[in-house]
């Protein structure tokens, strides 16, 4: 496990509307992330980041401490001022070893998020890693990882009530969103059409509200979840051209900058000056500061959800020590699969080895001992090298694997 490193920055540290300015859009992070595995040599990483956390995932035998992470962090290139950067530095959480998958699976299991209970984030954990090994970033290490983690997740959310009746960012911003009692045909722009909006847009078409419009950066997405919704669906660009009026907006992107501009805004409303909605769970938020400040708005964030999330975490208290045997139980057992693993990988050349000498001493070394025999002697010859062959591949992993289980 000496080569599991986590670099990981939460609310828990840092205000939410400040753990924004960590978060990369999806357009830059592939690049950036290929850019610091060549340069520091790592040989696994991927980056994970909700509305509550933003963390860097890492198989390398590099020593990731402070001095590390601010070469780190001056690679990635985000754009931070110094000061931000030291402050940041100082609010990070460094693990290795046992404690980083101790970090991961309490990540995957919500003990870690602002709302405990929430199983968004497993989703968000595996869309990440899985964003991350389609571009190459990653392998069979953090593969064994990530299995662990969602096996670890899964019996949690089975096993234990921490998420029944849940809690989760998604349905708190409802119900916030329904004590304004909305008329069912409120016009509800939903802007971005990820994991985060499709789970509070099930809880509106669960409860009849049926007037959507849907936009996002790729319009296929949009059109995809308009559909779900028997809504409409635009682009994003469409949004400084939309005349057709609203009640609610939903939003919630990947962008680095806001969506909503007190410009853009202004011409949504098109000349309606009724109080209107935001819904923001962005992390940054989508909307310009301005906009609540020239406009009288209904503003739910993500922020505003803490003191609810502090009583909830009390109230499961008895399920986090439940979930936290089962975590404990999953390392105890993976260490051994991940060694047995490790074995199995450094010994994948054994085959190859033992056919290379096969063929060296029947082509090579007795090859005119080998044609003098009759057909018999050959075929005989031919089922005592298969016999070996087989043994020595075999016997050398069984050893392994019993040297293993001895020395657990």
């Amino acid at each position: 496990m000496k080569y599991l490193k986590v670099i990981a920055f939460t609310h828990k540290q840092i205000e939410l509307k400040e753990l924004g300015k960590l978060v990369i859009c999806q357009e830059d992070l592939t690049p950036k992330l290929k850019q610091v595995k060549e340069l520091f040599d790592i040989p696994e990483i991927f980056y994970l980041s909700t509305c509550n956390r933003v963390a860097f995932v890492m198989a390398t035998p590099q020593v990731i401490d402070r001095d590390f992470t601010r070469k780190f962090f001056h690679a990635l290139d985000m754009g931070l001022c110094p000061g931000y950067t030291e402050t940041f530095l100082d609010a990070a959480n460094i693990y290795e070893d046992q404690d980083a998958l101790n970090h991961l699976l309490r990540t995957s299991c919500s003990l870690e998020s602002l709302i405990v209970g929430e199983k968004e984030i497993l989703a968000q954990l595996r869309k990440a890693y899985e964003s991350c090994r389609m571009a190459g970033l990653t392998d069979d290490y953090l593969r064994m990882v990530m299995g662990c983690v969602v096996k670890a997740a899964k019996e949690v959310y089975t096993h234990t009530n921490i998420s029944k009746n849940p809690i989760s960012v998604v349905s708190l911003a409802y119900r916030k969103l329904k004590d304004l009692k909305l008329s069912p045909n409120a016009r509800i722009l939903i802007i971005g059409a990820g994991e985060t909006n499709r789970n509070i847009s099930k809880y509106l078409q669960k409860h009849k509200y049926s007037n959507f419009s849907v936009f996002n950066r790729t319009l296929g997405s949009a059109q995809e979840l308009a559909l779900e919704l028997k809504g409409e669906a635009y682009d994003l660009e469409a949004l400084k051209t939309y005349k057709k009026g609203f009640d609610v907006i939903i939003t919630c992107t990947a962008s680095t900058q806001p969506i909503i501009t007190p410009e853009i805004y202004a011409s949504l409303l098109n000349g309606d000056t009724d109080k209107k909605t935001i819904v923001d769970l962005a992390i940054p938020n989508d909307t310009d500061p301005e906009v609540l400040v020239n406009f009288p708005v209904n503003f739910i964030e993500v922020h505003s959800l803490n003191e609810i999330a502090k009583k909830n975490m009390q109230e499961r208290y008895q399920e986090l020590v439940h979930a936290e045997k089962i975590i404990a139980e999953n390392i105890h057992d993976f260490i051994p699969q991940l060694k047995q693993r490790r074995i199995e990988v450094a010994m994948r050349q054994v085959p190859e080895k033992i056919k290379e000498i096969r063929n060296t001493a029947i082509n090579s070394v007795f090859a005119e001992e080998v044609q003098g025999m009759d057909q018999q002697s050959r075929e005989i010859l031919e089922k005592v090298m298969n016999y070996m062959e087989k043994k020595y591949i075999s016997v050398p992993m069984v050893m392994a694997k019993e040297i293993l289980i001895a020395n657990n």
